[in-house]
């Protein structure tokens, strides 16, 4: 499965701050791809939470989710577009084609994170409407 990114961020100082981004989107990136558990087992705490309404709120659970949406969506690219890093969060704001042809959905994924770890997850998405007045567009 094809997920690329095309990043706009600023770097930061902190070097903390940093290593926060880089594993936001890699977890994103491994996480589309099919491989949510090992991203979970690699980026996550112990006491990870998330808030998608679909899903319990435990790690594991929203694993299985998102593997079986890369099952059932093989040819599903994610393409992150920015990245808004600040203290203990991260902010990826991604472009998701789940099938070639698909209207591309926009997601935003909100990470907290505790001593490197993400200890707290918030997704929301919009599919790109078909028209739009919105001459500037989503992305």
């Amino acid at each position: 499965m094809p997920s690329t990114t095309a990043i706009t961020h600023v770097e930061s100082r902190e070097p903390a701050i940093d290593a926060n981004r880089e594993a936001a989107v890699d977890f994103l990136m491994r996480s589309a791809a099919g491989g949510a558990p090992a991203a979970m087992r690699k980026y996550a705490s112990d006491g990870f939470v998330h808030h998608n309404p679909f899903f319990a709120s435990d790690g594991a659970t929203l694993a299985e989710g998102m593997d079986a949406n890369a099952r059932q969506n093989p040819e599903k690219v994610l393409t992150v577009q920015r990245t808004v890093a600040e203290g203990p969060l991260v902010v990826v704001h991604s472009k998701v084609h789940h099938r070639p042809h698909d209207r591309p959905a926009a997601t935003v994924h909100i990470f907290r994170f505790e001593d490197g770890r993400i200890a707290e997850l918030w997704d929301v998405g919009q599919e790109e409407p078909e028209d739009s007045p919105n001459q500037a567009g989503m992305f």
